[in-house]
Protein backbone atom coordinates (compact mmCIF):
# COMPACT_ATOMS: atom_id res chain seq x y z
CA UNK A 1 0.00 0.00 0.00
CA UNK A 2 1.29 3.54 -0.92
CA UNK A 3 0.78 5.97 2.31
CA UNK A 4 -2.37 8.15 0.12
CA UNK A 5 -4.33 4.94 -0.58
CA UNK A 6 -7.46 4.69 1.54
CA UNK A 7 -8.27 1.41 2.92
CA UNK A 8 -11.51 0.38 4.48
CA UNK A 9 -12.87 -2.94 5.95
CA UNK A 10 -16.22 -4.25 5.02
CA UNK A 11 -18.41 -7.17 5.78
CA UNK A 12 -19.06 -9.12 2.05
CA UNK A 13 -22.39 -9.75 3.05
CA UNK A 14 -22.67 -5.99 2.82
CA UNK A 15 -23.84 -4.61 -0.04
CA UNK A 16 -21.17 -3.44 -2.52
CA UNK A 17 -21.23 0.29 -2.78
CA UNK A 18 -19.84 3.10 -5.52
CA UNK A 19 -17.44 4.54 -2.55
CA UNK A 20 -16.08 1.13 -1.66
CA UNK A 21 -13.70 1.25 -4.89
CA UNK A 22 -11.57 -1.83 -5.70
CA UNK A 23 -13.07 -4.20 -4.05
CA UNK A 24 -10.54 -7.43 -3.05
CA UNK A 25 -12.17 -10.44 -0.47
CA UNK A 26 -9.05 -11.82 1.25
CA UNK A 27 -10.68 -14.60 2.96
CA UNK A 28 -9.16 -18.39 1.66
CA UNK A 29 -12.68 -19.78 1.94
CA UNK A 30 -15.33 -18.39 -0.46
CA UNK A 31 -18.27 -16.93 2.16
CA UNK A 32 -21.48 -18.72 2.16
CA UNK A 33 -24.18 -17.95 0.15
CA UNK A 34 -22.24 -14.84 -1.86
CA UNK A 35 -22.83 -15.10 -5.54
CA UNK A 36 -19.39 -14.05 -7.34
CA UNK A 37 -21.88 -10.96 -8.90
CA UNK A 38 -23.26 -10.26 -5.79
CA UNK A 39 -19.52 -9.78 -4.53
CA UNK A 40 -18.64 -7.57 -7.29
CA UNK A 41 -14.86 -8.17 -6.55
CA UNK A 42 -11.67 -6.57 -8.26
CA UNK A 43 -9.88 -9.50 -7.39
CA UNK A 44 -9.80 -12.30 -4.65
CA UNK A 45 -6.74 -12.26 -3.16
CA UNK A 46 -6.04 -15.68 -0.86
CA UNK A 47 -2.51 -15.26 -0.39
CA UNK A 48 -3.14 -12.41 1.73
CA UNK A 49 -5.11 -14.48 3.99
CA UNK A 50 -4.14 -16.45 7.37
CA UNK A 51 -2.93 -20.07 6.45
CA UNK A 52 -6.25 -22.68 6.88
CA UNK A 53 -4.05 -24.13 10.40
CA UNK A 54 -3.35 -20.95 11.64
CA UNK A 55 -7.38 -19.65 10.89
CA UNK A 56 -8.50 -22.94 12.53
CA UNK A 57 -6.06 -22.34 15.34
CA UNK A 58 -7.36 -19.19 15.94
CA UNK A 59 -10.72 -20.42 15.74
CA UNK A 60 -10.68 -23.15 18.29
CA UNK A 61 -8.57 -21.11 20.57
CA UNK A 62 -11.18 -18.13 20.71
CA UNK A 63 -13.55 -20.60 21.11
CA UNK A 64 -11.91 -22.05 24.58
CA UNK A 65 -13.98 -19.76 26.49
CA UNK A 66 -14.00 -16.03 28.27
CA UNK A 67 -12.87 -12.43 27.40
CA UNK A 68 -9.39 -13.38 27.96
CA UNK A 69 -9.36 -16.41 26.32
CA UNK A 70 -10.37 -14.22 23.23
CA UNK A 71 -7.94 -11.01 23.73
CA UNK A 72 -4.97 -13.88 24.33
CA UNK A 73 -6.26 -15.81 20.67
CA UNK A 74 -6.59 -12.03 18.87
CA UNK A 75 -2.96 -11.45 19.70
CA UNK A 76 -1.73 -15.20 19.09
CA UNK A 77 -3.37 -14.95 15.91
CA UNK A 78 -1.74 -11.83 14.79
CA UNK A 79 1.44 -12.45 15.77
CA UNK A 80 1.29 -15.59 13.33
CA UNK A 81 -0.67 -13.92 10.50
CA UNK A 82 2.03 -10.69 10.48
CA UNK A 83 4.45 -13.56 10.69
CA UNK A 84 2.90 -15.17 7.56
CA UNK A 85 2.68 -12.04 5.86
CA UNK A 86 6.34 -10.70 6.46
CA UNK A 87 8.01 -14.43 5.23
CA UNK A 88 6.48 -12.94 2.38
CA UNK A 89 7.07 -14.98 -1.59
CA UNK A 90 6.13 -14.60 -4.35
CA UNK A 91 1.94 -15.09 -4.09
CA UNK A 92 1.63 -12.62 -1.06
CA UNK A 93 4.16 -10.06 -3.26
CA UNK A 94 2.03 -10.53 -6.38
CA UNK A 95 -1.26 -10.08 -4.03
CA UNK A 96 0.16 -6.82 -2.88
CA UNK A 97 1.55 -5.52 -6.14
CA UNK A 98 -2.29 -6.01 -7.01
CA UNK A 99 -2.83 -3.67 -3.97
CA UNK A 100 -0.47 -0.77 -4.58
CA UNK A 101 -1.62 -1.04 -7.93
CA UNK A 102 -5.04 0.90 -7.72
CA UNK A 103 -5.35 4.63 -7.14
CA UNK A 104 -8.18 5.55 -4.70
CA UNK A 105 -9.87 3.73 -2.26
CA UNK A 106 -9.56 -0.26 -1.59
CA UNK A 107 -12.07 -2.41 0.05
CA UNK A 108 -10.95 -5.40 2.15
CA UNK A 109 -13.37 -7.73 2.00
CA UNK A 110 -14.10 -10.33 4.76
CA UNK A 111 -16.41 -12.84 5.58
CA UNK A 112 -16.38 -13.89 9.39
CA UNK A 113 -18.94 -12.24 12.04
CA UNK A 114 -16.97 -10.49 13.89
CA UNK A 115 -16.15 -6.94 13.12
CA UNK A 116 -12.98 -6.34 14.98
CA UNK A 117 -11.60 -9.37 15.10
CA UNK A 118 -11.07 -10.98 11.51
CA UNK A 119 -8.17 -11.58 9.46
CA UNK A 120 -8.95 -8.25 6.85
CA UNK A 121 -8.73 -6.14 10.01
CA UNK A 122 -5.39 -7.45 10.87
CA UNK A 123 -4.11 -6.98 7.63
CA UNK A 124 -5.12 -3.62 7.26
CA UNK A 125 -3.18 -2.83 10.16
CA UNK A 126 -0.12 -4.84 8.73
CA UNK A 127 -0.21 -2.90 5.76
CA UNK A 128 -0.48 0.56 7.50
CA UNK A 129 2.26 -0.86 9.97
CA UNK A 130 4.32 -1.41 6.61
CA UNK A 131 3.68 2.13 5.07
CA UNK A 132 4.61 3.23 8.38
CA UNK A 133 8.02 1.54 8.50
CA UNK A 134 8.71 2.78 4.81
CA UNK A 135 8.26 -0.17 3.02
Amino acid sequence: MTAAQDILVKRIYEPADAGDGARFLVDRLWPRGVSKDKADLTAWLKALSPSSDLRIQFHEQEAAGGRKAADEAWSAFRRAYFAELDAGGPDIAAALDQLRAVKGRVTLLYGARDEERNNATALLEWLKRDVKNGA
